[in-house]
């Protein structure tokens, strides 16, 4: 048998925890709690450019257009553009094995 997951739900998964906290309140079940400390980092999964407001303007035109959003659409291109410019940079020496 699984070692339960959750004090308080007695759950074995975190599907059925998720099953008992879609059914109850924490206020119902507060004097059960205790005090822990955890450290959480946070790094950003996404790095931001400024982009001049009317290039961004025609880019969320052409992302409308296409059905997708303008983050997602930025970054199909910037993925193509690295495509096409990684032969070139190989022939031309400039790439290493380490970007390879």
């Amino acid at each position: 048998m699984k070692k339960s997951k959750s004090s308080i739900s007695k759950a074995r998964s975190y599907t059925e925890i998720g099953d008992y906290w879609d059914k109850h309140d924490l206020s119902d079940v507060w004097e059960k709690t205790k005090k822990v400390r955890f450290e959480v980092v946070a790094e950003p999964e996404a790095t931001y450019y400024p982009i001049q407001k009317d290039l961004s303007e025609k880019i969320q035109s052409v992302a409308k257009k296409q059905g997708v959003s303008s983050d997602t659409l930025v970054n199909l291109w910037l993925e193509q553009k690295i495509k096409e410019q990684r032969p070139a940079m190989k022939s031309a020496g400039k790439l290493n094995a380490k970007n390879a």
